[in-house]
């Protein structure tokens, strides 16, 4: 797991010169519009309503005493809730709706490493493509958002929430990663098969993921360069692991 998590994070090193290399910029415009556009919606929208969402929860607290104290916290717990959701509505919107423009950068992208010609898998229509990214990242956004509402609750209990802000990282990262590695996979694999193809390699998932988000703190530049290199980090080392999974039935 460990290891993997590494490679996936290594992957990103090579991503900037093998866009340049194989001249994949110009498939990029138009995510980035996507990304940039659905950044200002969601976080804009988020950031009018974290008091709100502060507001609502110092309600819980009835007594007159520590009032004061547990408002503080409430508007620190409403901002995180608005970040968090903030930031998983972002990452499986532009990935949804970025699937059509970045599938053929994934097939380029193998067809480079495997040296076998584009559509040699799989092939797909821009609407499958589409509906694809829509129906993965649709699942992953709700299973997200289940694992990820309890984890906020833990928030509120001392030492425990400083693991749970680990652990709500981690969550992020894994199906961020996910996303990003299914633009190689829809080509190879059907639904179901894709669901399990990214279990086993969660450790890719998370170390691609990883990087994904911490390219979001970064200000206007991280939301504009996030798919270009979370995405050409992930076709990598999908790749090679499929070509690991493949070469002991081609042997036999």
């Amino acid at each position: 797991m460990i290891k993997n998590i590494i490679s996936g994070i290594k992957a990103y090193f090579g991503a900037f010169s093998l866009i340049s290399k194989l001249k994949l910029w110009n498939y990029f415009a138009i995510p980035m519009i996507i990304s940039l556009v659905t950044a200002i919606a969601v976080f804009g929208s988020a950031y009018g309503l974290s008091d709100n969402i502060g507001a609502f929860i110092s309600k819980i607290w009835i007594w007159d005493w520590g009032h004061d104290t547990f408002s503080s916290i409430s508007n620190f717990i409403g901002g995180l809730i608005v970040i968090v959701i903030g930031l998983i509505l972002f990452k499986h919107i532009i990935m949804a709706l970025s699937a059509p423009f970045m599938s053929p950068v994934s097939e380029k992208i193998e067809a480079h490493f495997t040296g076998n010609p584009p559509h040699s898998h799989r092939d797909t229509t821009f609407m499958q493509q589409l509906l694809r990214g829509i129906r993965i990242n649709g699942r992953n956004l709700i299973m997200e958002l289940l694992l990820t509402i309890p984890i906020l609750l833990l928030k509120f209990i001392p030492v425990v929430n400083i693991f749970s802000t680990i652990l709500l990282f981690l969550v992020q990262a894994y199906y961020a990663g996910f996303g990003n590695m299914d633009y190689t996979l829809e080509r190879h694999f059907q639904y179901k098969e894709s669901l399990q193809f990214v279990r086993k390699h969660r450790g890719l998932a998370i170390g691609n993921g990883i990087v994904f988000i911490l390219f979001l703190l970064i200000p206007v530049i991280g939301v504009i360069l996030v798919l270009p290199l979370s995405v050409t980090a992930a076709s990598t080392r999908t790749v090679e692991a499929l070509q690991l999974k493949n070469t002991p039935t081609n042997a036999a």
